[in-house]
Order: C-alpha cells, then structure tokens, then sequence
C-alpha cells in the first residue's frame, strides 16, 4: 500500500470495488466471498477473501472447489493488502496455486479541481444506455456472447449505479468508452477503452475527465481504477490525470489447466 495514503480511505475503495462487481451469482463459505459470474471480469467470478473466518485456509478451499466446478469456471483466489486470513498469499503459495494477473489500483484526491474536459473540433461525449455500451466494449474486447451477457446483467443488477459515456468523432463513430461508479464521494472508473485505431489520440484522457466530471455532479470527490500492472501505456495516461498508486493486487489459481 502506498504509505502517503490513508489506509482507511485505501480500504474503503477496495469496499468500493467489490460492490461495483458484485454479481447475482454470489455467496459465503466461511468469511469468504464466492463469486461464479460466468463474465470476463476475474473480480466477479473470484473468491474475495474478506473475512478470516473459523477454517483454515485449506478447508475453505476444498469447499469452494467444488463450487467452482459446477459452474465451469477455473478457480480463483484475490488477493489484496486486506485479504483475510493474514498470511493468505503465503499460504496459497504453498499450496502450489500460481500467480496471475498482478494488478494497480489508482487514487485520485481532490475531483473537483479538475479543469473541464477538452474535444477535438467534432468530437462529443453522450450518455449511453448500458446494455447498449456492454455490448459494444464486449465486442471490441473480442468477448464472447456469453460474457457480454453476463457483463450487462451484472453492470445492471449492480448494487451501486453505473454510468456509461460514449466518444464519437465527427463521423458519429465510437472511438472511446467506459463507465463510472459513484458511491458516496467515491467514483470508480470502468471499462474504459478506445477502439484500436484511435489510440494514443488522447480519446482515453478526456473520456476519463468526462466521466469523473460527471461524477462530481453526483457528489464524488475521489477517484480510483484497477488497471493491469503491464499495461504501460494506461498507466501513464492515468498518472498524466494525477492518478497515484494506491495498492496492489493479484490473484492466485491452481495450476491445473482450466480456463482462466
């Protein structure tokens, strides 16, 4: 965790996160939170281990497998700076489970005082209807039928709101998308991508002040996003928007071959 960070806050945003991708497809095995949405999102078909529970960790494992199973997903382990019981990683290590998917979380102070968004002569931002959206960032990520509908459903269901916004260019093409998630002055950017011929445009930046614009106006004052540890070149458009690294996760699976 990033020590010039309160922690209280850093903890707060990873409540906010697991609300933002919580599915119907839920439940608890011993302090833990077992998620078998059948979407793309790793967050929403993972165990969140946010309580340390009564078992061991072994025990809890052997339960959810077969959870697991059921519904033909690989299982999955999150691991963050608040997974319960200490020493998780540790643990899931020796029991030979992989590393997977290492994974940023950004903050952002201070929402409010941030300049307006600025579009290239043509260009506009729209509010876009979500089941609209999910299926066209579903199809730009290459994700199957299945998984867009798994994506709206979950995004609809949401226990907290989400916002869609589409960019178009003066064609009245979508060349940029993503979503926000306001929970009280905590707002969550989302699924955020630009169509592969506009990258590196500038699309990404001002749709991200676009929404967290909008978010103000819903009452936020601070932002955060999940973003891939690899992913160089969104991780320094975020940093240009004056997101600072907040803390990290991953995930741990078995290494059997299954589907990730």
């Amino acid at each position: 965790m990033n020590p010039a960070l309160d922690e209280a806050l850093l903890a707060r945003i990873e409540d906010a996160g697991i609300n933002a991708s919580a599915p119907r497809q839920q439940r608890w095995v011993d302090g833990w939170l077992v998620r078998t949405c059948p979407g793309k999102a790793k967050r929403a078909r993972c165990i969140q281990a946010v309580a340390a529970g009564r078992e061991p960790v072994f025990g809890k494992l052997a339960r959810c497998r077969p959870i697991y199973a059921a519904a033909g997903l690989r299982m999955v382990v999150r691991v963050t700076p608040f997974s319960r019981p200490d020493g998780l990683d540790a643990a899931l290590a020796a029991l030979g489970m992989q590393l997977i998917d290492d994974t940023r979380v950004m903050v952002k102070m201070n929402l409010g005082d941030d300049p307006s968004p600025q579009l290239q002569p043509g260009f506009r931002v729209e509010v876009a209807d979500a089941a609209a959206f999910t299926e066209w960032v579903g199809a730009e990520r290459g994700s199957s039928a299945g998984e867009r509908t798994a994506h709206r459903d979950r995004t609809a269901q949401s226990p907290v709101p989400y916002e869609a916004m589409l960019m178009r260019n003066a064609a009245g093409d979508i060349v940029a998308g993503g979503q926000v998630v306001v929970e009280g002055d905590l707002a969550g950017l989302y699924d955020v991508f630009t169509t592969e011929a506009e990258r590196s445009r500038g699309h990404a930046a001002t749709l991200c002040r676009a929404l967290l614009r909008h978010a103000t106006e819903g009452g936020a004052r601070i932002g955060y996003l999940q973003v891939d540890a690899a992913n160089e070149p969104a991780l320094a458009v975020y940093r240009r928007l004056g997101f600072v690294a907040g803390y990290d996760y991953h995930y741990r699976a078995p290494a059997e071959a299954a589907p990730v």
